[in-house]
C-alpha cells in the first residue's frame, strides 16, 4: 500500500460545498455522503479506524468472504462494527453530529461473514438525520469507539451532543 492510501483511512470526509445550493439541476433532492465516513471498530485488536472503502462495502475485513444473512451460519465470527459517522458544523465549528453502528461478523477460515445490509442502510440513513445509535454496541467497542473520536479531533468531539458524549460513556 502506498502512502496516499494509507493517509487516506485516516481521514474524516468534513464539510464540503452543497452541490444542491439551489440551481436544482442533475443531483437535486439526492442524498449527500460528502459528510460521512466510515470507521471500522475492531474490538479483537483493540483498534478503530477510518476506512472509506467501507462506504461501497470493500473495506478490507468485507472483502474475500460470502455474506449470509443468517447470524448463526457464522457462528465463530468476529465481531467488527462498521460506524457511520456523520459530521456538520455549528455556530463553534465542526462536530460529530450522527453516529451509528453496524454488526458485521467475519470467520476467515469459512469465508463466510454475516452482515444485515438492511440495518447497514437504516444505520447509514440514521447517521445522516444526525441520530445517535449506539446502544446496541459492546462497551468495549463503544469505548474504542469514543478514545478514537477524541483523538481524531478533540474540539469535534468537544463541539458533539451531549447524547453522543453520553451513548459513548461506559
Amino acid at each position: 500500500m502506498n502512502s496516499d492510501q494509507s493517509s487516506n483511512k485516516n481521514k474524516f470526509t468534513i464539510i464540503k460545498d452543497d452541490s444542491t445550493d439551489g440551481h436544482g439541476g442533475y443531483g437535486y433532492g439526492s442524498i449527500s455522503l460528502e459528510n460521512m465516513s466510515s470507521v471500522i471498530v475492531d474490538p479483537n485488536e483493540n483498534k478503530a479506524y477510518v476506512d472509506m472503502a467501507a462506504m461501497h462495502a470493500r473495506s478490507d475485513i468485507e472483502r474475500r468472504v460470502k455474506y449470509l444473512s443468517d447470524k448463526s451460519e457464522v457462528p465463530n465470527g468476529k465481531l467488527y462494527w462498521i460506524v457511520w459517522v456523520n459530521v456538520a458544523r455549528n455556530e463553534n465549528g465542526a462536530y460529530f453530529a450522527g453516529v451509528a453502528g453496524s454488526e458485521l461478523r467475519v470467520d476467515r477460515s469459512i469465508k463466510r461473514a454475516y452482515k444485515s445490509m438492511p440495518e447497514h442502510v437504516k444505520h447509514m440513513e440514521q447517521s445522516l438525520k444526525g441520530k445517535i445509535v449506539v446502544d446496541h454496541m459492546d462497551d468495549h467497542s463503544k469505548k474504542l469507539l469514543k478514545d478514537f473520536l477524541v483523538d481524531f479531533d478533540r474540539d469535534m468531539w468537544e463541539n458533539s451532543t451531549d447524547e453522543l458524549k453520553s451513548a459513548l460513556s461506559v
